[in-house]
C-alpha cells in the first residue's frame, strides 16, 4: 500500500535558530523571549512528518493523532534548538515517534506523537461532507 517503505528506526532532524516569531513573548506571554511551547511541538511535529511523507505513495500524506510532550526548559532567543523524530513502530496506518528537542546546553523537551496515513481524496471528500453538514 503506502507504508512499506516506513522502518522502525528512521529519524529525521531539523535545526531553528529562535528568533523573535518563535518566542512565548510574541505568542503574548510576558516578555519571556525564549522558545514557545508551541513553536517546539511544532518542529517535533514537522520532523516527524518529514520521516514519513516523502515515503508515501502519490495521493497519500500523514496527519497527527497524537501528542504527549514535556517541556524541559527554556531556550533563549538567538540559541539554536535541534529537534529530532524517531520512528518507533508501524502498525498498518499508525506511526508511533519518540521525538525530542535540544538547544545548544541541554534537552529542552521530549515525548511521542502519534500519526496517521491517510488517503488524501478521501480525507477531503470526508471534510467536505463535514462541511456541508455544518453549514445546513
Amino acid at each position: 500500500m503506502i507504508a512499506s517503505a516506513l522502518k522502525p528506526g528512521m529519524v529525521h532532524e531539523d535545526t531553528l535558530v529562535v528568533e523573535e516569531p518563535h518566542t512565548a513573548a510574541h505568542l503574548g506571554h510576558g516578555g519571556l523571549k525564549v522558545l514557545a511551547t508551541p513553536v517546539m511541538v511544532a518542529l517535533m511535529e514537522a520532523a516527524a512528518r518529514s520521516v514519513v511523507d516523502p515515503n508515501l505513495e502519490p495521493g497519500y500524506l500523514s496527519v497527527g493523532t497524537g501528542l504527549n510532550i514535556k517541556h524541559l526548559a527554556a531556550t533563549p532567543q538567538g540559541m539554536r534548538v535541534r529537534v529530532r523524530a524517531e520512528l518507533l513502530s508501524v502498525s498498518g496506518r499508525r506511526l508511533n515517534f519518540k521525538v525530542e528537542a535540544f538547544d545548544e546546553k541541554e534537552k529542552v523537551g521530549e515525548g511521542t506523537h502519534t500519526r496517521a496515513i491517510v488517503n488524501l481524496k478521501r480525507f477531503w471528500d470526508k471534510l467536505e461532507t463535514k462541511a456541508d453538514v455544518a453549514l445546513a
